[in-house]
């Protein structure tokens, strides 16, 4: 009579890692190579390697929640950053249709310098730190010398700004600006470069301001004011 022999641990164990490995292989053959394998390739390799374990030598529970944690947290920084990469250029488009906003605009930044236009106008800011009783503007040619003059007056603190009608289109002055209080101390003055915006420029990783006069561009982020 034929007897039926149940299979030893041994067997059984030998069986349980060739059918995990015949899954291993299917499931890294599907996505490529076993460095892309996914979070749901993991999950179908933890639950071959469950339903297939040994009863003798089951898995580690240990072991395989600290697998699956490994995989979670890969496959959460993908997903971080793809976020990113779409907030970024959710950005880009956000400071392309700023700058967008400010062609045919004045804007100010940190300087002193004046640029005429083509009928010699040439705009100016400030701010001043108090009211003032008297305010003086010296416009400066680039050798020093004095170009011109402005007397403003008494001004209120804060922001201020003036035209110079007496410069010549294509040439770049400087100017400087006295304050005095109503008690007769001085002033101080955060003077500005002011420019009209021509067009944006996008040559660069963020978008810049063509402006009228200068070939060199202006960063949206220097922009302290916009005069109008």
């Amino acid at each position: 009579m034929t007897s039926i022999l149940a299979p030893t641990s041994a067997a059984a164990a030998a069986t349980s890692a060739s059918i995990a490995a015949s899954t291993t292989a299917t499931a890294a053959s599907s996505s490529g190579s076993g460095a892309s394998l996914t979070q749901a390739d993991f999950l179908q390799l933890l639950t071959a390697q469950l339903k297939y374990q040994s009863p003798s030598n089951p898995a580690d529970p240990t072991q395989l929640a600290s697998e699956f944690a490994a995989i979670s947290t890969v496959d959460g920084i993908n997903s971080l950053n793809s976020k990113v990469s779409a907030i970024s250029t959710s950005t880009g488009a956000a400071q392309m249709a700023q700058a967008a906003s400010l062609v045919g605009k004045q804007v100010a930044v940190t300087g002193n310098a004046l640029t005429p236009d083509a009928s010699g106008n040439a705009q100016g800011a400030f701010v001043l730190s108090a009211p003032t009783s008297t305010t003086n503007v010296t416009v400066l040619n680039q050798d020093g010398s004095i170009a011109g003059t402005l007397s403003l007056g008494a001004l209120p603190a804060g922001q201020n700004a003036f035209t110079w009608t007496g410069g010549q289109a294509g040439n770049q002055y400087a100017y400087e600006v006295s304050a005095v209080s109503p008690s007769g101390g001085a002033v101080s003055v955060s003077p500005y470069t002011v420019y009209t915006v021509s067009g944006v420029n996008i040559s660069g990783s963020a978008p810049t301001l063509n402006v009228a006069g200068s070939s060199t561009t202006v960063p949206v982020s220097s922009i302290q004011t916009i005069l109008g």
